[in-house]
């Protein structure tokens, strides 16, 4: 079983990130860190513990671009130690593979991040660190895709001596082409219907009907849909979907949220602030919208 450090500033992606990690069964403990000084200041903790200490880490998923210290210097950092923590690279850069592999990397794994992929990864990990890598028969990663280890010698990542190269036996456009490699969709997620839209978590996607959905949090590239179930990471910017629902009654009280009118339950003016309760949440409203908010409340109400 791996105790894992995942590393990397953009938070979605880093929720994500944990919770494959988390997912899988070899994977006994995830935690997190945002930034290279937090990630710097967790391990030197383990490393002042011992490997078998309670704070202990086997294995580092790490970022490469990070604000001030990058991934790579995070690596180089740890490589002057006697017993550091594997190193994961997790980055949407192809170019780094070959530093990554002088740095010792067990693996280098390209964004947007698959999970059988992810699993491989760890499959390395616990091969190099001795541990039972039993993966199970839901969660193997599919015959023929790249990444996998080859014969001896071969790590199977971009850069890598030993790796086939884009153009393999199996021609340009063979298995021998990393899916990751290949250009992502502008979305990766996207509406099944005119009432549902998409929703991909730990490579499950699932449906979510608009009408439930109470209210949508922008983080960065991103939105949360806020549900009575639970919350939704999509890969849509809040401004797409406020284009998209504002039909359906979806309206923006910030920069940051959207909301269903119909889901409102309480508006409040306190102090010259006005804010929204909805369900249990209590959202802020901007001063820009918070007028075309009140009356648009107001023709609800009176029909």
């Amino acid at each position: 079983m791996l105790r894992v450090l995942a590393v990397d500033d953009e938070k979605p992606l880093l929720e994500e990130l944990l919770y494959l990690l988390g997912s899988d069964p070899r994977v006994l403990s995830a935690e997190g860190a945002s930034d290279a000084t937090e990630a710097l200041r967790r391990i030197t903790r383990a490393l002042e513990t011992g490997p078998e200490g309670p704070d202990g880490i086997d294995v580092v998923f790490l970022d490469i671009h990070m604000a001030g210290l990058t991934g790579l210097d995070i690596a180089r950092l740890l490589a002057g130690f006697a017993r550091p923590p594997l190193i994961v690279f997790v980055t949407a850069h192809e170019g780094f593979a070959v530093q990554a592999f002088d740095l010792k990397a067990v693996d280098y794994v390209l964004k947007p991040v698959r999970p059988e992929r992810l699993g491989e990864a760890v499959r390395r990990a616990c091969a190099q660190l001795g541990r039972s890598a039993a993966q199970p028969p839901e969660a193997a990663e599919p015959a023929g895709t790249v990444g996998r280890s080859g014969p001896a010698g071969r790590t199977g990542f971009p850069g890598h001596p030993g790796h086939p190269g884009p153009h393999g036996p199996s021609g340009p456009h063979g298995p021998s082409v990393p899916p990751q490699r290949r250009p992502a969709p502008e979305l990766t997620v996207a509406d099944r219907t005119a009432d549902q839209i998409a929703v991909e978590l730990g490579g499950v996607t699932r449906f979510v009907a608009i009408a439930d959905i109470a209210y949508v949090e922008a983080q960065g590239d991103y939105a949360r849909l806020h549900t009575d179930e639970g919350s939704h990471l999509v890969r849509i910017p809040l401004s797409t979907l406020e284009e998209r629902w504002a039909a359906r009654g979806f309206v923006r009280i910030h920069r940051r949220h959207l909301v269903a009118l119909g889901r409102i339950d309480e508006l409040r003016l306190d102090a010259g602030t006005t804010s929204v309760r909805v369900g249990s949440a209590e959202l802020q409203v901007s001063r820009r919208h918070a007028r075309q908010l009140r009356d648009l409340l107001m023709r609800q109400a009176t029909g």
